[in-house]
């Protein structure tokens, strides 16, 4: 009996036990990248090759390299406006 996998591929396939999130899912969901994260994972499914799929990588990418900038951003005023108050 063969034990493949649907679709080819085993990293978009969620194994959770009951009431518990992916501590990576629960950081794409906040980082507000989700719906390009899901359009990699949806044309890695379609296609099964990952060059096909380059348009979706480089938008999440930018997605998340914009949201990492803005959060330095927000750290810093932090460190700011607490080293102002000492």
């Amino acid at each position: 009996m063969s034990t493949s996998v649907p679709n080819g591929h085993t990293w978009a396939q969620k194994v959770k036990k009951e009431d518990e999130e992916d501590p990576l899912d629960q950081l794409i969901s906040r980082s507000g990248c989700a719906a390009s994260h899901y359009a990699v994972q949806e044309c890695m499914a379609q296609h099964q090759d990952w060059r096909q799929c380059q348009p979706e990588v480089r938008a999440f990418r930018d997605c998340m390299s914009e949201q990492q900038a803005r959060r330095r951003e927000e750290l810093q005023r932090k460190k700011e406006q607490t080293s102002a108050h000492h």
